[in-house]
């Protein structure tokens, strides 16, 4: 039954490599089901409900992924991404959470339906290389101070709007700790690096009286909290237009940019430079987006930590599924979840930012047209508070750089249409 619905001779693999692979890729990710909780319930979310939400939505995205796309890539609800659910729409714009995940159901069945004209192929070549990095290293410096405030390191300052915090107190000390045990791990090349830093954190925490021990294992919470909460009301106001856009565009990016590195990791590209079934795993990525907002999480996205799994010998969508059954079976650590203090996340974020920023080494500097909407793009999303904004008006910075430049030409028609509907948003919503 394995051989015929995964193909493992073909691809070279046995059941016993890819159950490895699986445990792998599930040790570097783990940690998003104590980051994903605590982040959320910032915006009023029952942090039970939300807990398992990200296990289910995450097995059932691994599921999907394994089972139709047949890809060893993992999925779970994506860093960035719940970070601007959370301080962006909802604690930022003032939106309900409910509004919020009625954005994100939105956007995956936008995503959706993308997949089926067969047209995210166009949309994800005629967005400039520039402004996809411009995004994504974005992203990765608003994770950096999120992390940074929720460790007390970064505070508010009526006069210079934030300033260095007290850095001798135990949160941002602890959080330090958490960070640079962290990157250690990730250069010995450790699995479950960021996990391990994070529970090592909250250990210290318990040990310094800080944190409450809850025990370690029992049934999973309820739901009922979070399940079918949407509100649809809110999301056709024309303030949400940019935020349904950010999630749809950032989940599309973050996903073709994972399965094309991903694949090549792991040899699965054709010759003609194609990805097979490309679309069955576009469409797995944005059904359990969909699907996790029926449940009560942000946008579920291919995590870039599949590849650790590839390099232990991944190669079907066995990988994938082992990975959905671990996160199943996370389901009765609520209580352990429960225990994580915001700060032991904080070098987490960090360390994601790292990564997120990384892909600045390949802007062309020299053009001077492609890299200052790059920085605007960048440097917006955390001053902003917004990655909705920091989208927009980079788009809008790309298009009126490049007109003015005499370079109106390079911009495509996509870059064109929503930079017009951008404006527009901003013209009507004041």
């Amino acid at each position: 039954m394995l051989e015929k619905l995964f193909k493992l001779r073909e691809h070279g693999t046995t059941v016993r490599t890819e159950i490895i692979a699986g445990i792998t890729t599930f040790l570097t990710m783990a940690y998003i089901i104590f980051v994903n909780p605590t982040m959320l319930s910032a915006t009023g979310m029952d942090h039970g409900a939300v807990f398992v939400a990200t296990c289910l939505a995450a097995a059932i995205g691994c599921f999907v992924m394994g089972l139709y796309a047949n890809y060893p890539i993992a999925q779970a609800p994506g860093m960035g991404l719940n970070a601007f659910f959370t301080y962006g729409v909802v604690l930022g714009m003032g939106y309900t959470w409910q509004v919020a995940l009625a954005a994100v159901f939105m956007s995956g069945i936008l995503f959706i339906l993308l997949s089926l004209c067969r047209v995210r192929e166009w949309i994800i070549n005629s967005i400039p290389m520039s402004l996809r990095t411009g995004i994504s290293a974005g992203i990765g410096l608003f994770l950096a101070f999120i992390g940074l405030k929720n460790a007390g390191i970064v505070v508010d300052n009526p006069a210079t709007l934030v300033s260095l915090g007290d850095i001798t107190g135990l949160h941002a000390i602890l959080a330090a700790v958490g960070f640079f045990i962290t990157i250690a791990l990730v250069h010995r090349g450790t699995s479950g690096a960021v996990m391990i830093a994070i529970l090592c954190v909250t250990v210290l925490g318990m040990i310094f009286g800080d944190v409450q021990y809850h025990g370690i294992m029992a049934p999973p919470p309820s739901l009922a909290p979070t399940f079918m909460q949407l509100d649809f009301a809110g999301v056709f106001e024309v303030g949400m237009i940019s935020v349904v856009f950010a999630f749809l565009f950032v989940d599309l990016f973050d996903t073709a940019g994972t399965l094309v590195g991903v694949a090549s990791k792991a040899n699965l590209i054709k010759e003609d430079g194609k990805l097979p079934r490309l679309n069955k795993a576009l469409l797995a990525d944005s059904t359990a987006t969909s699907v996790g907002a029926l449940l009560g999480t942000s946008n579920t996205t291919s995590y870039v930590e599949s590849t650790a799994g590839v390099a232990a010998g991944g190669r079907t969508g066995l990988t994938a599924v082992t990975v959905g059954v671990l996160f199943l079976l996370a389901l009765l650590f609520s209580p352990l979840a429960s225990m994580i203090p915001t700060y032991a996340t904080a070098g987490a974020l960090f360390y994601v930012a790292i990564l997120m920023l990384s892909g600045l080494v390949n802007i062309d500097w020299s053009d001077i047209t492609e890299a200052a909407p790059v920085v605007v793009t960048c440097l917006l999303m955390p001053l902003t508070f917004s990655i909705a904004e920091g989208i927009t008006l980079g788009f809008i910075s790309y298009a009126a750089i490049k007109l003015l430049s005499g370079k109106g030409r390079d911009v495509s028609v996509s870059v064109w249409i929503m930079s017009a509907i951008f404006i527009l948003k901003y013209a009507f919503a004041g």
